[in-house]
This record gives structure tokens, C-alpha cells and sequence, in this order.
């Protein structure tokens, strides 16, 4: 029984710990992504705790949810209007991640992302659905409480639902692949080159992104590279820098986002973000899956191969055996 009790409070301990450094890092991203906030200091075009908190909840379990709660009781309880609006907009952040990783269980989402049925689910039920319910409870509030009027609604819930998927849209993939990634073994020169080469090419293009010129669209030339070359692990952090640079362009109201209004902004900036994550994403599962299919390919041709010299040798025995080997290896893989 002792035992039993020291795992349990180590568990206990364990998620603790967890909680509140996803709370920590929840409040921290919470106050970047203000910097670039649009509508009444605290609804922004790209909100990274959404994705933060998807991630967490995919990596770690519905066990941390309390540090989702607690990480966006901590970011607006100083923009709220009241203590029950804050805590129903805390609701609403903590519900909408939670019931986005739901779902993705629900049709067997994997971390990797190297299937496009998971691009595909964390597209249209991490980002686009899931985050319906912090938009809705969020605006609703805003609107009950008197901090917005009945005409400033739908502008700021299209503001705050778009920031949200686009946070699980760039940051959540990010985080994945962090979850698994590590130093390349015997990769060639040249293929570090070519990564600080992408680099400083999606660097180049951000300023570009940030000038005054409305040059946008170079950096879905970037997205394909790292698709192409990096798969998830290029694509998702070149996404996620591609995004942010055009935050910035529309904050600052420069390039193709200057001399129009709020809404004619957002469409401009949501439609860009939308179209680069579902680049990255779509073109990188793609490209995984060819490989993976190419890889089981050279595998299976290896195994006729070995089998047509058994037999052009005479020893059928070890053929069969053979052949038997492999369809039992094939159906515990299934």
C-alpha cells in the first residue's frame, strides 16, 4: 500500500508540475501575442496559448488541463471587465482546447503528422472547430458585460476565432515537432547548409514581409522547400515565422495591408495565414507518406528479390519459410 500511495503522489506531484508550466507558458505567449492585439487590447490575430494548450493536452493528457485554466485566468484577469467575465472567458479558453484534443482522439490523431488524415483532422477539428467555443463564450461575454457593442460583434468574433486556429494552426505542429526532435546523425554537409540556407532565406523574406512592398506571397516558395526537403520538421517552424512576419506587416499597417480598415485587414492577413498553414501542413504529410510508401516498397521488391535467388538456387524450403515470416511480421504490423 505504501507503495501504491508514493506512486500516486508522484503522479500527483508530476502533473502539478506540469500544470503550472504550461500555466507559465500559457501567461508568457498570452502577453506576446497582446503585443499584436487590434480589437479592444485583448483580441489579436494570432493567439499562441491555443496552440500551446492543444499541444500540451496532445503530449501530456486531459490530466493538464488545470494549467491551461490557470494560464488564462492569469492573462485576462488585467484586460476583463469583471471577475465572472474573466472567469467565463477562462471557460471558454480552457474548453476549446480541450474539446479540439477530444476530437483528434476520437479519429485517432497521431503527434507525428506524418498522415494527411492527421493534417486534415488538426486543420478542420483543432483549429477550426475547437477553437468555435473560446470565439463564441469569449465575444458573447465581451458583449453581455456591456465591453462591446451589438455592432462590433461578429468583427471581433471572426478576430478572435481566426487568432485562435491560427495559433493551433502555426504553433501546435511546432511543438510536436520539438517533442521528437534531435540532432541529425551522420546527415552530410550539405544538408546543414541547405537548412541555414532556408533559414536565412525565410529571415530575408520576413523583412521583405515587414517593408513596405506587398511581397506576401514569397514566402509560400519557402513553404514548399521546407515541405519538400525538411517535410514537418522545416515546414512547421518555416509556417510559423512566415505568420508571424505578417502579423507584424498588418499591426504596423504596412505592405498590402496599408490604407484599409480593420476587416479588410483581417480578411488580407487571415486568408495569407490560412493559406500558408494548410500549405506546410497538407504539402508535409504528403511528402511523409510518399516516403513512408516508398520505403515499403524497397522493402517488399528486397524481399522478392531474396526470394526469386532462393529459388533460382533450389532451396525452396527456406523460401517458404521465409515468405511465412514475413506475412506473420505483416500481420502483427496490422
Amino acid at each position: 500500500m505504501a507503495v501504491v500511495r508514493r506512486e500516486r503522489l508522484r503522479r500527483s506531484g508530476l502533473a502539478v508540475l506540469e500544470s503550472g508550466v504550461i500555466a507559465a507558458l500559457y501567461f508568457g505567449s498570452a502577453k506576446a501575442g497582446l503585443l499584436q492585439q487590434l480589437v479592444r487590447g485583448q483580441v489579436t490575430p494570432l493567439w499562441p496559448p491555443s496552440g500551446i494548450a492543444l499541444a500540451s493536452l496532445l503530449v501530456r493528457g486531459p490530466r493538464v488541463w488545470p494549467g491551461t485554466a490557470l494560464g488564462a485566468f492569469l492573462a485576462n484577469v488585467s484586460l476583463g471587465p469583471s471577475v465572472w467575465a474573466v472567469l467565463a472567458i477562462t471557460a471558454g479558453n480552457t474548453l476549446a482546447p480541450v474539446c479540439s484534443c477530444l476530437l483528434l482522439r476520437r479519429t485517432g490523431f497521431r503527434a507525428e503528422l506524418d498522415r494527411l488524415r492527421d493534417a486534415l483532422a488538426l486543420i478542420f477539428l483543432g483549429a477550426f472547430a475547437g477553437m468555435l467555443i473560446s470565439a463564441t463564450v469569449g465575444t458573447g461575454t465581451l458583449l453581455l458585460t456591456g465591453a462591446l457593442s451589438s455592432a462590433g460583434f461578429w468583427p471581433t468574433w471572426s478576430v478572435w476565432w481566426t487568432g485562435d486556429a491560427m495559433g493551433v494552426l502555426v504553433v501546435t505542429p511546432v511543438l510536436l515537432v520539438l517533442r521528437s526532435a534531435s540532432v541529425p546523425r551522420g546527415a552530410p554537409a550539405s544538408r546543414w547548409v541547405e537548412g541555414l540556407l532556408l533559414v536565412a532565406a525565410t529571415v530575408g523574406v520576413g523583412v521583405v514581409e515587414t517593408g513596405r512592398t506587398p511581397l506576401l506571397f514569397l514566402g509560400f516558395p519557402l513553404l514548399i522547400w521546407a515541405a519538400f526537403r525538411f517535410q514537418l520538421t522545416g515546414a512547421a517552424p518555416c509556417a510559423l515565422a512566415v505568420s508571424t512576419f505578417a502579423v507584424i506587416a498588418a499591426s504596423r499597417g504596412s505592405g498590402p495591408f496599408a490604407g484599409h480598415d480593420l476587416l479588410t485587414k483581417m480578411i488580407t492577413l487571415q486568408a495569407f495565414n490560412g493559406s500558408a498553414s494548410l500549405t506546410a501542413l497538407l504539402l508535409a504529410a504528403v511528402i511523409s507518406e510518399r516516403n513512408e510508401t516508398q520505403c515499403e516498397i524497397a522493402a517488399a521488391c528486397s524481399r522478392l528479390a531474396a526470394m526469386a535467388a532462393r529459388i533460382a538456387t533450389g532451396d525452396h524450403s527456406r523460401t517458404f519459410a521465409a515468405q511465412e515470416r514475413g506475412e506473420n511480421e505483416e500481420a502483427e504490423r496490422q
